[in-house]
């Protein structure tokens, strides 16, 4: 194994606007790889250590849908519920339509909301103007922003085309229903505890917040990195947890639950959380014509959409890597990679908000340096 130009590669990152770098590779439970370069404060002065918390942002999602993975499982729930045996919100959706607003012709279901196709939007402000002036300051949960999320019309019928969306945050509500359960605790008592997992958190302490990295936002109009110090501003919202974006957490956590999916299932110290025949499912390409062809735009090239995370489909384009690697990645630029074919997993953290160049170049870059360290 010969990572030389992998860790080049991560250590020129900054001339491209990316001052703090944190990548892990695990193999059958076995770290393969480690590398982290750059600076983890705005001053520019203190070097990343390795300990740095990040927003995981839309990286969440991979927990998230795994969560509703072990419910299916258990029989709990099924994919092809309607979304209003558990959130009688949602039983009369509306749908935009030009100018009017009409009755959904389909129901929406647990799958769509997995797998993206539920018509709904990412304008959580609508649910924050509903709820959060009319209850006690701080005191907004999940199911009343959920539940005010249902009064705004769909973008299309359920199960029509593809739109990322707030289905995940659905979804976390949809968990604490069937659960009985809020999310962060679902999530610690079935994948954190049994993983030895200890620094992922929906609720900072002032030591998570502490050891945040630096957190930029790049703007395209003059190609600028604004520092940003949102970490100081008070949530008006501190109750409600997202499943679609709300998890803060480091880079060794994150590799051990990618470690634990990409081992079939089984964590480094034998901790089952989930089947293979979940996996299989889990990463099964949802999409139908339309959604794909409104994927695509997105530019993962080589990847189709399944329950919550991309799926390989197509090893001819994009560049290494097989049919059935999937995961995802973050508003901030983190990374999940899971490659059960190989028992291969990767995890990459940045914190540089709204920077295309992570996902259309940085990732992809990683993922073949990944397989060609590896001859794979």
């Amino acid at each position: 194994m010969a990572f030389e130009k992998l860790t080049a590669y991560l250590d020129q990152l900054d001339q491209h606007g990316i001052p703090a770098r944190d990548l892990v590779i695990y193999r059958d439970h076995e770290l393969v790889y480690r590398h982290f370069s750059g600076v983890s404060d705005g001053a520019g002065k203190v070097p990343v250590q390795g300990k740095e918390h990040y927003l995981l942002y839309s990286c969440t999602k991979v927990f998230t849908t795994c969560c509703m993975m072990q419910l299916i499982g258990q029989g709990k729930i099924g994919l092809d519920d309607p979304v209003s045996d558990y959130l009688p919100a949602y039983a009369d959706l509306k749908v935009r339509d030009g100018a009017i607003f009409r009755p959904a012709k389909k129901i929406m279901t647990i799958r769509h909301l997995m797998s993206m196709q539920g018509g709904l939007d990412y304008d959580m402000e609508f649910a924050m103007r509903l709820v959060v002036p009319h209850v006690p300051k701080g005191e907004a949960t999940t199911r009343q922003m959920i539940d005010a999320l249902a009064l705004k019309p769909l973008s299309f019928d359920p199960g029509t085309d593809w739109q990322y969306s707030l289905c995940h945050d659905v979804l976390g509500a949809v968990i604490e229903v069937v659960s009985g359960k809020k999310l962060s605790e679902y999530m610690k008592e079935n994948i954190f505890d049994p993983l030895g997992i200890s620094g992922l958190t929906f609720h900072p302490d002032e030591d998570t917040v502490k050891n945040l990295c630096a957190q930029y936002q790049y703007h395209g109009q003059d190609q600028s990195f604004e520092l940003l110090h949102e970490q100081d501003e008070e949530d008006p919202a501190p109750l409600y947890e997202s499943g679609g974006g709300g998890l803060i957490g480091n880079v060794s956590d994150c590799i051990r639950f990618a470690d634990a999916i990409a081992c079939g299932g089984k964590g480094w110290n034998g901790a089952e959380i989930l089947a293979p025949s979940l996996i299989q499912l889990w990463r099964a390409n949802q999409l139908c014509p339309k959604g794909r062809q409104s994927f695509d735009h997105w530019n993962r090239h080589g990847y189709s959409y399944a329950l919550g995370v991309r799926t390989r489909v197509d090893t001819e384009k994009g560049g290494r890597g097989p049919v059935g690697e999937f995961g995802w990645d973050g508003a901030a630029g983190a990374w999940m990679m899971i490659d059960p074919e190989h028992h291969l997993s990767a995890f990459y953290a940045q914190h540089v908000r709204g920077y295309g160049y992570s996902y259309d170049v940085v990732h992809p870059d990683l993922r073949n340096l990944i397989y060609e360290a590896l001859e794979l």
